[in-house]
């Protein structure tokens, strides 16, 4: 009888110990994403997709990062669009516009009845706000209004509401990106943003309290814009959850009824979400390809091939000789500061780079190397072929330049200046991604006896120290793209608040002492007002092809290469048309038509 006890006990145990582990595993897969037995296919109306990255804002003027404004992009909408397929552009909030005064005045005729997601009318009143009082407003730091200065004289259009439906906006001379540019810019809700246009009475120094609005702490339903969806939820590092914005000027549109970001920072993670169906779309690496086109049919999705993403991913030296002129302490050791802005150096550090190692070990031969600014896909791209200079991989060239700019080599192969310091610096790279491009590259920088300290560390830290501390080195980064040149004037425009690699102050920040612009600095901000000056697209593409030149001459940002870009999209998503124009940032070139994907039941 005891026997007989003991075994139901030992069964008892082993029940509850199932249990325990059957609890374990759910509360496990919930983790990851509601429930692994609760596969996407089964959610008949929910699409989800993967976020690169957490974000840093909602607040679509202040964004300074591609996952920010992912985030929040798909709740507004600009005056209009452009179609990455078709490459026209398509109505938006306005339904028409035209050129008048031989290209020097722009009007667009804005849709009627149109609304906010709060049910708020939407009118002329927002545009006109949107651009005087937040865009043009000097008070805040946005490198948007980098982008729509105006020539030499850098002035900024003039607008005027001309009627309940029409505004138009004056420029001082002939400007080619006008229309995409002005027109492409997220609308604001007035009725939302204007109070907080005053400075906060309780902040140490006085500031607009627009600075402090849509934070990450903002409640997501206070949230209002214009696009196919709102905000439903936020979870810090987790994911961002969308429901339609039932006020969209698309009646009947969106389809899908929830959709849902899922962050998701490591590449590996959300390779093996997609593959165990958990993510209905997922952004190729090259190691992936080979493995996911195996299972293509089986697993039931597509991989789209949309050719080089656009974009451009580099390494980039701190050139800033400024201080801070609140310590005066240089941003860059002076030591250092000598190496990065000597030419020689960055030429010899290009030419010690093995670009075809990194696309073929890295990503399994899916990549171009990518020796412009401009995206390559894009149609003022000037291609080696036609007589860009590029730098192939020769390590011994590389020793021979520093040796004749007077470098030398001690006993142990080690590379020392001409004051025989040794040549050392830190090396940034964001953790994900560009750690594996990191490794590559302090390892070919070591065969020409430099020392490197490679460091690979959230993108916020390599953000806060681009934009506030300015003390880096080096570091690894990567920018979307597009068709525009001049998409890119607030990082070559010697004052812009992307100009990185040699920032200067911005907004109510004091002059930096010692900070020197040089000559080719300037050259290249030149060629960029030109080439926004020319209306004749033979001659602008001249133009953007000398500064493409010269930014390979100079090298304050060195290039190395491009994916091409791949997504796997799930057959059960409806009208993917995955495009490298619409964005190369994750998953977002097959979301650009959002509105119009339909979920298979």
């Amino acid at each position: 009888m005891a026997i007989v006890r003991r075994s139901i006990q030992k069964r008892t145990k082993v029940k509850q110990w199932k249990a325990i582990v059957l609890l374990l595993l759910i509360g496990m897969c919930s983790l990851l994403l509601w429930g692994c037995a609760v596969k996407p296919e089964t959610l008949k109306n929910r699409l989800v997709v993967p976020l690169d990255s957490d974000i840093k804002t909602f607040n679509p003027v202040l964004i300074n990062d591609a996952y920010s404004g992912i985030v929040i992009g798909y709740t507004l909408s600009g005056l209009i669009s452009e179609n990455p397929i078709t490459k026209e552009l398509e109505a938006e909030l306005a339904e028409k516009w035209e050129f008048q005064q031989d290209g020097k005045q722009l009007i667009f005729t804005m849709r009627p009845d149109l609304k906010w997601s709060d049910g708020q009318p939407l009118t002329v009143d927002d545009v006109l706000f949107t651009y005087q009082n937040i865009i043009f407003n000097e008070k805040i730091p946005t490198g948007t209004r980098d982008v729509l200065r105006i020539g030499q004289s850098q002035t900024l259009p003039k607008i005027e509401k001309l009627d309940d439906r029409r505004i138009s906006f004056l420029l001082s001379e002939p400007f080619a990106p006008a229309l995409r540019t002005l027109g492409g810019i997220g609308v604001l809700p007035k009725h939302v943003f204007e109070p907080t246009l005053q400075e906060d009475p309780n902040a140490p120094e006085k500031k607009l309290k627009f600075l402090e609005t849509w934070t990450l702490s903002t409640p997501v339903n206070q949230l209002v814009g214009s696009g196919a969806y709102m905000i439903q939820e936020y979870r810090p590092s987790e994911r961002v959850i969308y429901k339609p914005n039932p006020y969209y000027w698309r009646k009947g549109k969106p389809y899908i009824e929830q959709f849902v970001m899922q962050i998701v920072e490591s590449p590996d993670t959300a390779l093996l979400r997609f593959r165990s169906q958990d993510l209905d779309m997922y952004r190729l690496r090259g190691e992936d390809y080979q493995l996911l086109k195996r299972f293509e049919q089986r697993d039931r999705y597509k991989i789209y091939n949309a050719g080089p993403a656009t974009g451009q991913a580099f390494i980039m030296f701190n050139l800033n000789k400024g201080k801070n002129p609140k310590t005066n302490e240089p941003f860059v050791e002076p030591k250092k500061s000598k190496w990065f802005n000597d030419v020689n150096f960055r030429r010899a550090v290009a030419y010690a780079l093995n670009r075809e190692a990194i696309i073929t070990n890295l990503s399994r031969g899916l990549a171009q190397t990518q020796n412009s600014p401009v995206s390559i896909p894009s149609p003022y791209f000037f291609p080696p072929e036609k007589g860009l200079k590029v730098y192939d991989y020769q390590p011994e060239k590389s020793k021979e330049i520093l040796l004749q700019a007077g470098y030398k080599y001690n006993s142990e192969q080690q590379l020392l200046d001409a004051e025989g310091n040794l040549v050392r610096f830190t090396l940034l790279a964001p953790a994900g991604g560009r750690v594996a491009m990191g490794a590559q590259i302090k390892s070919d920088l070591e065969k020409i006896g430099m020392k490197i300290d490679f460091n690979p560390v959230d993108f916020r830290i390599i953000s806060d120290k681009l934009d506030n501390s300015k003390q880096w080195d080096a570091t690894i980064l990567g920018f979307t793209g597009g068709a525009e040149p001049n998409s890119a004037i607030n990082l070559w425009a010697t004052d812009g608040d992307s100009h990185l690699f040699n920032k200067g102050p911005v907004g109510d920040e004091p002059p930096f002492p010692g900070r020197e612009i040089a000559d080719w600095e300037k050259k290249i901000h030149s060629l960029m007002i030109q080439g926004a000056q020319e209306l004749d697209e033979t001659k602008r593409k001249a133009i953007y092809a000398e500064y493409q030149q010269l930014v390979q001459e100079q090298l304050p940002l060195i290039h190395l290469t491009i994916p091409l870009y791949l997504v796997a999209v799930r057959d059960r998503v409806e009208n993917a048309q995955p495009s490298s124009l619409a964005g190369s940032t994750g998953v977002t070139g097959a979301l650009w038509n959002i509105e119009q994907l339909k979920l298979k039941s």
